[in-house]
């Protein structure tokens, strides 16, 4: 099983305005700031990483609030949905709670499973569902909102593509993944690795508009592997099928590589380690802007460009 695909590891979007991402996702939605730095490749962005208390892979939904952009438009060639588990008969609280923020919602139900879905205050799509098995993971806690209805992390990731051929055989073939079901033209795939957090949906639409990358849409989503010598492994994979791939990437607080499947979905594969207390102690993620080592001599300047929080 360590040699496996672990499910997700994180999911990385894009907002705009940096305060109302951070205090949408921490007070309305009871989620951990887990670590603040900014973006690799431009230092004056923040880059948010929400979670629970560690940080755990699974749990952790990740911003580049880029201010001044554009809106995007979820459509082919990328995650289009992200999905967390919750508590069974926990919908209602949330219902109740989206409402008082005056977050708009609509009901659905997908493989059996209840949801509710709406949007982020920058138009990314969300949906809260109540899982068919319980989710055993730890939540993490803020007042008001309880273990009977805390986010417990990534239930699934709904990929939406005019065709999906291509990237059901990156799934299968190269990550290890399995079709478990298909109603109408929804595929859902699993992992046999792991019982949370483990699932992708695909929605095959030869009429999907194209997606535009901007502000409320995906960036990127990463699978989970246990360490880096499990990541090497499927980069040889992926070069392996003929798909172009990054050198591996220390990025602080795992290593990862990255590919563009088929489809057009960019793909992460990411490692549990070293983890979000290499820098900070646990008690205290998330108070502190952490730089990477590179940037750490012009954090003045930075501290100066990055927006007020």
């Amino acid at each position: 099983m360590n040699n496996q695909i672990l499910g997700l590891h994180h999911i990385t979007a894009i907002a705009g305005n940096a305060k109302r991402n951070l205090d949408f996702y921490t007070r309305v939605l009871g989620m951990r700031l887990v670590k603040k730095t900014v973006n690799f490749d431009d230092p004056g962005t923040y880059h948010f990483y929400f979670g629970n208390e560690t940080g755990t892979p699974g749990t952790l939904l990740t911003f580049f609030p880029w201010e001044n952009a554009g809106p995007g438009s979820p459509g082919d060639g990328m995650a289009t949905h992200i999905g967390y588990a919750v508590p069974v008969s926990s919908l209602g609280f949330w219902k109740k709670r989206l409402k008082e923020y005056g977050t708009h919602f609509e009901e659905a139900e997908v493989f059996g499973e209840k949801l509710i879905e709406f949007k982020d205050p920058d138009g990314l799509q969300l949906q809260f569902i109540e899982p068919g098995k319980p989710d055993p993971r730890t939540a993490w806690l803020v007042n008001g909102i309880d273990e009977s209805t805390a986010l417990k992390g990534f239930h699934n990731v709904t990929l939406t593509l005019r065709r999906s051929d291509a990237t059901a055989r990156v799934l299968t073939d190269i990550l290890g993944y399995q079709l478990m079901q298909q109603e109408a033209n929804r595929y859902r795939f699993v992992t046999a690795a792991i019982d949370t957090a483990g699932i992708v949906d695909i929605i095959e639409d030869a009429n999907a508009p194209y997606g535009r990358s901007a502000v409320g849409t995906n960036h990127h989503i990463a699978f989970r592997v246990k360490n880096e010598d499990v990541l090497m492994e499927y980069r040889e994979k992926v070069v392996a099928a003929g798909l172009n791939i990054t050198p591996k990437i220390d990025r602080d607080y795992f290593f990862s590589l990255y590919f563009r499947e088929p489809g057009g979905v960019l793909f992460e594969i990411a490692t549990d380690n070293p983890g979000f207390t290499r820098d900070e102690p646990l008690e205290a993620l998330g108070t502190r802007l952490k730089l990477p080592k590179q940037y750490e001599l012009m954090r003045a300047e930075i501290e100066r460009a990055l927006p007020d929080l």
